[in-house]
């Protein structure tokens, strides 16, 4: 499942933003969001997703509305 920001608990730090291999976050009204068409969970890229890893304040977690991507 991909992960999504709790855009409540973002302070828009950008800490994540520049982690992420698939350049799926983005700025959207102040806060940021994941693409979770992008996110691929750092499969193939990291041990642990990156923007969890780098968030400050833990506002990062996985969407399990959205299927489990699947690496290729």
């Amino acid at each position: 499942m991909p992960y999504k920001i709790n855009g409540s608990e973002c302070t828009a730090c950008a800490a994540c933003e520049s982690e992420c291999p698939n350049d799926a976050i983005y700025e959207k009204s102040g806060v940021y969001a994941i693409k979770s068409e992008l996110c691929t969970e750092c499969v193939g890229d990291h041990d642990e997703p990156q923007c969890v890893s780098n968030c400050p304040v833990d506002c990062i977690r996985i969407d399990k509305s959205v299927p489990r991507y699947q690496a290729l």
